[in-house]
């Protein structure tokens, strides 16, 4: 790749971090711990390989996305519709769904010591379910869990790791919700806002910024980001000027190293690597 192509090709992946590079909003509770901002630093571009295209429910606003023993764990939101699912990953079908309540807005999803923990938008309420099988009867609603709003959740083997749409990573006891310490994210030294869905993987926070085709990628000692991806070229051609239809959706494959990548209403899922430019 000659220096010309490279240099074009860099502008191009940075370009949509333009939208996110702004002031966050306020949503940790009061009283914990907040880490120093980190100094600036420059991130490293990831592009984007695909190595499959796989079906997707269509009608799925999907909010929280994890692989959990060869299946995909996904939570879907909007009151009265919201869900907590298990599916196929090669055919997208459904394999064992539960509601949630009407009043609900199921958000971000992940797994811990074989529960499924899934939050809830504006209703500060988790939503703990037994796994393999999901059972209305097994769910446990733990009501005034967290104050203000929840996104995106992840587990890291020690705490859960939570989103609320500002520009804080929160730290939370995997049992009691306790919140341990809020880290501030920057990407190249300023506040990155609407952090929305997140993956745990080796080490670091992985995360969809919302209303953007950016993936970011966190260093959750410092906050500081590390790498960015987009996914842009993933966006079905229907969606491309659709501000609802948006990328929402990272599960790690801990056994391949892949990764496999939806959004809100997309009709497809993507398995992939990440390749550094």
């Amino acid at each position: 790749m000659t220096s010309g192509r490279f240099e074009r090709m860099r502008r191009a992946v940075l370009a949509p971090l333009l939208a996110i590079l702004a002031l966050a909003g306020c949503g940790s509770d009061g009283g914990e711990e907040l880490a120093p901002t980190a100094p600036a630093t420059e991130p490293a571009t990831l592009a984007i390989e695909v190595l499959g295209t796989y079906p997707h429910d269509e009608t799925a606003w999907t909010e929280g996305f994890e692989l959990h023993d060869g299946q995909l764990l996904e939570s879907t939101g909007r009151e009265g519709q919201s869900t907590l699912r298990l599916t196929d990953p090669a055919t997208g079908a459904v394999t064992d769904e539960i509601p949630v309540a009407a009043n609900l807005y199921a958000e971000g999803v992940t797994v811990v010591d074989g529960r499924a923990v899934q939050l809830t938008w504006k209703n500060e309420t988790v939503l703990v379910s037994a796994l393999p099988d999901l059972d209305p009867a097994t769910v446990e609603e733990r009501q005034d869990a967290y104050d203000g709003e929840g996104w995106g959740l992840c587990y890291d083997g020690t705490d859960l790791v939570m989103s609320n749409g500002s520009d804080q990573l929160q730290f939370r006891d995997p049992t009691t919700f306790e919140l341990h310490r809020s880290v501030p994210v920057r990407l190249s030294g300023k506040p990155v806002a609407n952090i929305n869905e997140l993956e745990c993987v080796d080490g670091a926070v992985w995360a969809n910024i919302w209303l953007t085709t950016t993936i970011v990628v966190i260093d959750p000692a410092t906050g500081v980001v590390t790498a960015t991806a987009d996914m842009a070229e993933l966006v079905p051609e229907q969606y491309k000027d659709d501000r609802n239809a948006v990328a929402n959706g990272i599960a790690h494959n801990p056994d391949t190293g892949t990764f496999w990548l939806t959004g809100k209403l997309w009709p497809v899922t993507y398995e992939v690597k990440f390749n550094t430019l």
